[in-house]
């Protein structure tokens, strides 16, 4: 009579030890515990990068603050998009594939290390260094699916060449003077995204439309706990003040109903009902570059807020509350572009989601901004709960 033990041990598939792709249609495809540790040290970057963003808007430096918070997430969120999207079509699990994957989390570090350099100085010397490593660990995964899968050879091959030619590139960048580094970013960032047009253009890889919308929706968890966590801090910090204000308890408040109704509104249709070819998903997944970086910085605009309400912030009241208003309209616009509107949910929740954006917008000319702007996101999600009852099941 075997033991439960046994009985357990023979439930349990054996490792993977050679990399060819994965059956996208595989049952029970759920992140690994690797894959959690991943998006958590990723997020320490995008931690970084909102609290610099916070600093920069408090400070009046807008328009310096959000050119570099773009370049610095860009990079943040490309390598974790490259990484999930391999592993959703060829993660082994082995020793190997750990270390590899380990390399990319030791890159986002080193990343994460030079932020505020990048912001404060426009250094990007030792972001660069962190995202190349970053880079260079995900050649060599896709060398080794070269080698290891006959089927996706060609395609292996592409992404390791393209990639590979395109780092060569952000390493010339950093010669550049800084009057045309942000062109030369421009010109870099084309290039990044058209690798994968280009190395899946005859054949795609075997990635798991569930694992997909799976792990992109705990990198959303995640992005707004730290939008969360920004804001309470800044809180905090005015509540150790002796400041205790109705100002900043409605700051307090209403980021809490915002943030509430992002998840909400995000999480309302499941995403993997989309993704069906690499016509939708490519539009999608780049899409949530603006869902990822519009979610970390409503932390920072709270932020901002806050320390307005107390007598930290160089800024006048729009400009506050505009920190808030306009990531929040980016995330709606953004989610209801490439999130809600392939579910074709009707035309009443579209119509909603852009005058709401749109209204968002305008509420920096009013003296309540973040109680309407919790206002106006809470009837989004009253208007999605409508909507989905009079769908037809």
């Amino acid at each position: 009579m075997s033991s439960p033990l046994s009985f357990a041990r023979a439930r349990v598939p054996a490792l993977r030890t050679t990399m060819t792709g994965r059956d996208p249609s595989e049952g029970h495809r759920a992140a690994t515990p690797l894959e959690l540790l991943f998006d958590l040290c990723f997020v320490v970057a995008v931690a970084q990068a909102a609290a610099e963003l916070h600093h920069a808007l408090a400070e009046g430096h807008a328009g310096s603050g959000v050119v570099a918070y773009a370049m610095v997430f860009f990079a943040i969120w490309w390598a974790w998009m490259n990484f999930t999207w391999f592993a959703s079509a060829y993660d082994t699990d082995d020793v190997l594939y750990r270390l590899l994957a380990l390399a990319q989390i030791a890159g986002v570090l080193i990343l994460a290390a030079g932020v505020p350099r990048a912001f404060e100085l426009k250094d990007f010397a030792l972001v660069t260094l962190g995202y190349v490593v970053m880079r260079l660990a995900m050649v060599g995964l896709w060398i080794r699916a070269a080698v290891e899968d006959p089927a996706g050879r060609a395609v292996a091959r592409r992404y390791a060449i393209g990639i590979t030619a395109v780092q060569a590139g952000w390493v010339a960048r950093l010669a550049l003077a800084d009057s045309v580094g942000p062109a030369g970013f421009l010109v870099m960032v084309v290039a990044e995204l058209a690798v994968p047009l280009w190395a899946e253009r005859f054949r795609g890889t075997t990635w798991h439309s569930g694992h997909i919308a799976e792990r992109y929706g705990l990198l959303t968890l995640i992005v707004l706990g730290e939008s969360v966590l920004s804001a309470t801090l800044a809180i905090q910090a005015g509540l150790d003040r002796g400041i205790a204000t109705g100002k900043l308890l409605s700051v307090a408040f209403s980021g809490m109903l915002i943030v509430f109704a992002m998840w909400w509104l995000y999480f309302a249709r499941p995403a993997h009902r989309i993704l069906t070819s690499n016509r939708a998903a490519f539009p999608w997944g780049y899409g949530h570059y603006l869902i990822f970086a519009s979610a970390a910085a409503v932390g920072a605009g709270l932020a901002v807020s806050a320390d307005h309400e107390t007598g930290q912030a160089h800024v006048g009241t729009v400009a506050a509350s505009a920190s808030v208003a306009v990531p929040v309209a980016v995330f709606l616009f953004s989610v209801w572009l490439v999130h809600v509107r392939p579910h074709r949910p009707g035309r009443l929740v579209d119509t909603a989601f852009l005058a709401g954006a749109l209204l968002v917008l305008a509420t920096p000319l009013t003296s309540v901004a973040l109680p309407l702007i919790a206002l106006i996101t809470a009837s989004l999600v009253a208007v999605g709960v409508v909507a989905s009852r009079d769908a037809p099941s």
